[in-house]
């Protein structure tokens, strides 16, 4: 105990004052260009950090150090373990999430799509731009052979040119092959390549659309004898029941077109009917159901709009934004002309009310890019030929068509506008996992850059990839550690000069509050606080 109490009352001895006056003189003989360096090492270092994270935010879309922080570092200090038993199936459930992303991102042919004589190639003639993508309109190219060839083809000389026609690139020489095959006879699929490309009315695509009816209808009665007589007739009466199919689809399209809605409804109806009695795949594809919808719209018949949707926006069938939208729609419009955001925040939603703001949340989590459009807070294009469900794309078609329909409902669009933002809300961040529908796949903006046209088209992103902060916090420090460098290497006095300058403007505030605070006390309190 006395030698403690010695040691702990000693003089600090010689060897403690030599470290000090050592460190004193190294501090002392620093010139500038030590700290210049010091300050260039530091930028070099943030300018590497900084190419790190932009390049891994670039290809992963997180910070590097924000991940590590979570990851590892957060479970040290406490946090949820990263291998909790909650993580065993991790593996099988990023496996399906994958495999729904890769269905989800299937590029779709859009029901509602445009003429491309009668209204792509005017807006072209107008405006000078293409609104049609190469991408789009190879996609087009690959849909046409599906649909109207088949093996046997080469049994009729007018099919076996057409089959060649599909697969040509330019329209002219398309147009002079389906002018040859119909120079041989009657063949559907020339009047339709002629009414989807060379007619520049709707009126003329009409036209050529009944005398393609009426040649398709002779070869479907005929294929429909011989359809049991071996797969090659098999496969020829599915060609041609495609072909009936389409053309009087488009037909019911003129006629929508044309004003004649409650005629484009019923043909609508009769080939709904039809694709249900009919087993063959790709009638699926043409979404018949969409097109009655949007006719139905167009004539107010809400109750048959309800009926159609009661039968497709079904938990097994395949959403997309019409069925959504459509359905938020109609429960908008119950109470959408007396709906007040004022009187909504202080008495409550009703449960009407609430029915309507929850089939909003649950259109906009399907496709977030509608609203915008609806809205008009983005500016619409023509819609592409083909759609990516939950897309921009989508979106694109849904409201090229449908806006009219939300005005035409009184205060929908303000309901919408009131409640569409709350969705994202209640959708996990990241998206690892969807609210009401599978997670929203990241591969949407590829393709729709594909299928849209950018040059004059801003594709809309989501979710909208921001910047973290460790790059920015590191940008920012690189630049200024850079630029400090730089000043002090070229202007050393100068910059001692600001620096002195910068630290007293600095304790400015400080030195002003302590002379007010040694007015105030009274000297001998103020003597006995510094002693303490």
């Amino acid at each position: 105990m006395p030698l403690y109490s010695s040691l702990m009352t000693a003089a600090p001895g010689p060897a403690m004052f030599g470290t000090e006056s050592s460190l004193s003189m190294f501090l002392n003989t620093l010139t500038p260009k030590f700290y210049v360096a010091l300050t260039g090492t530091s930028s070099l270092i943030s300018g590497l950090i900084l190419i790190f994270e932009w390049w891994y935010f670039r290809k992963y879309g997180t910070s590097f150090i924000e991940q590590v922080s979570v990851s590892h570092l957060r479970p040290l200090l406490g946090g949820v373990d990263s291998s909790s038993p909650s993580n065993s199936n991790a593996s099988n459930g990023e496996a399906d999430s994958s495999r729904q992303s890769v269905s989800e991102c299937k590029v779709w042919r859009n029901p509602l799509n445009l003429f491309r004589g009668a209204e792509y190639n005017r807006y072209t003639w107008v405006t000078g731009r293409e609104p049609l993508t190469y991408y789009d309109m190879n996609l087009s190219a690959q849909d046409h052979q599906t649909f109207f060839t088949c093996d046997s083809d080469h049994l009729r000389p007018a099919d076996a040119i057409m089959q060649k026609a599909w697969r040509e690139r330019n329209p002219q020489a398309r147009i002079s092959a389906a002018h040859e095959a119909l120079e041989l006879e009657d063949c559907a699929t020339a009047y339709i390549l002629l009414a989807e490309e060379e007619a520049t009315t709707i009126m003329e695509a009409e036209r050529l659309f009944k005398q393609a009816l009426k040649a398709g209808e002779g070869c479907y009665r005929r294929s429909q004898q011989l359809q049991h007589h071996g797969t090659q007739y098999e496969a020829q009466h599915r060609r041609d029941t495609n072909v009936l199919v389409y053309i009087k689809r488009r037909l019911a399209m003129c006629s929508r077109k044309l004003g004649r809605t409650r005629e484009a409804v019923k043909m609508m109806r009769d080939l709904c009917v039809f694709q249900l009695m009919k087993e063959f795949p790709l009638l699926s594809m043409f979404n018949i159901h969409e097109n009655l919808l949007e006719s139905l719209l167009e004539l107010q018949n809400y109750a048959d709009v309800q009926a159609v949707l009661a039968k497709y926006d079904d938990i097994s069938l395949p959403k997309s934004a019409t069925i959504c939208y459509t359905a938020a729609l109609l429960k908008a419009r119950a109470v959408s002309d007396k709906f007040s955001p004022e009187a909504a925040s202080r008495r409550g939603l009703s449960t009407a009310e609430m029915n309507a703001v929850e089939a909003i949340h649950r259109a906009v989590e399907f496709n977030p890019h509608v609203p915008k459009y609806l809205l008009e807070m983005k500016s619409l294009i023509l819609p592409p030929e083909h759609i990516l469900k939950r897309g921009d794309s989508e979106a694109i078609a849904y409201a090229f068509f449908h806006l009219q329909h939300w005005k035409r409902v009184e205060g929908a669009l303000n309901l919408l506008h009131c409640t569409w933002e709350g969705t994202f809300r209640m959708i996990p961040y990241p998206l690892e996992k969807g609210h009401l529908f599978y997670p929203y796949p990241i591969c949407t903006e590829t393709a729709d850059r594909e299928l849209l046209p950018t040059v004059f088209h801003e594709v809309s992103v989501y979710p909208k990839k921001e910047l973290p902060f460790f790059i920015l916090f590191t940008a920012g420090l690189c630049s200024f550690t850079a630029m400090l460098a730089l000043l002090t290497h070229q202007f050393p006095e100068l910059m001692g000069v600001f620096a002195k300058a910068f630290l007293s403007t600095l304790f400015a505030p400080l030195n002003f509050i302590m002379e007010k605070v040694e007015s105030i006390l009274p000297s001998s309190l103020w003597h006995q606080l510094t002693r303490i």
